[in-house]
């Protein structure tokens, strides 16, 4: 099934909106432009961000296409497994609030490399961790740009390459003005803008469903199995029939640490004045997820019930921006339909521009010295490949796609964070060993789930859906094996590593922290 483009007044009032929030964007990005002066702008917003303006902009970075599109579309073809996402995608901050949040903000570092650097001493765990963040980030960025080619492919007659050129050029547009202080802004607003774009919708059409007297639910039937499910979830990478009690196990895993690993994310917590400003912007930010999760579920029970053709196309994440028109029509119909649209590109924007900032900062201290202008060429190169991987590839499953990246960070980054602020044993040789068995063996799982087909088994056992959610497997095995190299490694400097783990968990007005080596104290913000 091909979803078809709408048509009409509904195409010239989705691309409206597009355009509106685009000016909007590029407005607040260039008065960002005015504030942005220090190389510690660029990075970290000079470390000024407060509490409710952070936690706005990371709710606004982190609701990406798999939020905004793919839950809905995810729970149209997978039913209630697909509640797992939404769950999983908040939870995950809880784990921020409570082991990460503000020991890292502590850390006085800008970026995860600085982080490995300043921990573990040495150039090879920062190489490590600069190449990790830089893939993260760039496979995250690619479904963003599958969604707008399928936002602008749906809701206008504008061929589908225009949406990941567009958001592409407005995203490096504003993180050339003005860095982190500019798209802190930015995201802040889209975080807004996005909660009124699914909000609004969602209330107008279960008035509208009260008002003609339709079930929401299609008379209970919301998430029994249909019949083209099979097809349609396998054609799309997502969960088929019942998941096994490994797969939710390993779903969740995925999820909850894989939250702790994102780059975009963490960088965000450097933003903050300090580390309690940092919990409570993770506590904030976990009001602002839930209360954002609640529209696109209850979507996608509707777009289940009543756009069952979905459920075996390949654009089933087009649930939310087909709905107004399916069930409501008319000029209501378009300018709902428009909201969404104008919705949803704010979600590739914030995401994308929130991952470039990560990746610009990275790249930029590792291959130009870390200046403002290497920031900017820095964040050309990190705009350009995901564009080039996104135009050559096609659009996939949202949800699914970024629950792979979920897993991969969970298997590579969130060992080094986890291990490297709890456990002062950690070693650089125990951080690169469970960091590159991590890369691999989640990246081989998720690669030979593509190559296998779907119906594969060895000895009665599922081996594609055991590949595609690896997380129960991998997250354990990275775990260990940092674990068992750090211990039979040579253990750290005894003052040295005192002294950092005070750094990270010492309150900040607290005395004794002078006279770090310099290798360290170079961080302080």
């Amino acid at each position: 099934m091909s979803t078809p483009v709408l048509a009409g007044a509904n195409t010239a009032a989705a691309l409206a909106a597009v355009v509106l929030v685009t000016a909007a964007t590029v407005l607040i990005a260039v008065n960002g432009l005015r504030l942005s002066r220090t190389t510690s702008d660029f990075y970290v917003a000079s470390r000024t961000v407060k509490p409710w303006w952070n936690a706005s902009a990371i709710g606004g970075e982190y609701l990406s296409a798999a939020s905004f599109l793919g839950v809905a579309g995810l729970i149209v073809v997978s039913g209630e497994e697909g509640l797992w996402f939404p769950i999983g995608y908040t939870a995950g901050y809880l784990m921020l609030l409570l082991f990460v949040a503000a020991p890292l903000r502590r850390s006085g570092a800008y970026t995860l490399p600085d982080f490995a650097q300043m921990r573990l001493g040495g150039r090879l765990p920062r190489l490590v961790t600069s190449a990790l963040v830089v893939a993260v980030g760039w496979l995250y960025i690619v479904p963003q740009l599958h969604g707008a080619a399928l936002t602008l492919g749906i809701t206008t007659a504008l061929p589908r390459w225009a949406g990941p050129v567009a958001v592409t050029g407005i995203v490096c547009l504003t993180v050339l003005a003005g860095g982190m202080r500019s798209i802190t802004f930015v995201q802040a607003f889209q975080y807004w803008l996005k909660l009124a774009a699914l909000a609004v919708p969602t209330i107008f059409l279960l008035l509208h469903l009260g008002a003609t007297g339709e079930s929401v639910t299609a008379g209970g039937a919301a998430f029994d199995r249909l019949p083209a499910q099979e097809a349609g979830s396998a054609a799309l990478g997502v969960p088929t029939g019942d998941l096994t009690l490994y797969q939710t196990v390993s779903l969740i895993l995925a999820l909850l640490f894989g939250t702790l690993g994102l780059p975009h994310v963490l960088v965000r917590f450097y933003t903050n004045p300090d580390g309690p400003s940092a919990r409570r912007t993770t506590a904030i930010v976990l009001g602002l997820l839930a209360v954002f999760y609640l529209f696109p579920t209850v979507l996608g029970v509707i777009g289940r019930a009543h756009l069952p053709g979905l459920v075996a196309s390949a654009d089933a994440d087009a649930t939310v921006l087909l709905l107004p028109g399916a069930l409501v029509g008319g000029v209501a119909g378009d300018l709902l339909t428009a909201l969404v649209a104008g919705g949803a590109f704010a979600a590739f924007l914030s995401t994308s521009s929130g991952l470039v900032v990560s990746l610009a900062g990275v790249m930029s201290q590792e291959l130009f010295g870390g200046t403002v202008r290497g920031f900017r060429i820095a964040a050309l190169l990190a705009c350009a490949v995901p564009l080039g991987i996104a135009l050559l590839t096609g659009t996939a499953a949202l949800a699914g796609a970024i629950g792979a990246v979920f897993a991969f960070t969970a298997s590579t980054i969130c060992p080094l964070l986890l291990l490297g602020i709890w456990w002062r044993g950690l070693t650089g040789r125990g951080a690169v060993a469970g960091m590159l068995t991590g890369a691999v063996s989640c990246g081989g799982a998720l690669a030979a789930a593509q190559l296998l087909p779907a119906g594969y088994t060895v000895a009665g056992l599922a081996v594609v859906g055991i590949l595609q959610q690896p997380a129960a497997i991998t997250v354990p095995l990275a775990f260990l094996v940092t674990v068992g190299v750090s211990k039979a490694s040579s253990a750290p400097g005894g003052r040295r590593a005192a002294q950092v783990m005070a750094r990270l968990h010492a309150p900040e007005d607290a005395d004794g922290l002078d006279g770090l080596p310099e290798e360290i104290s170079r961080w302080r913000p």
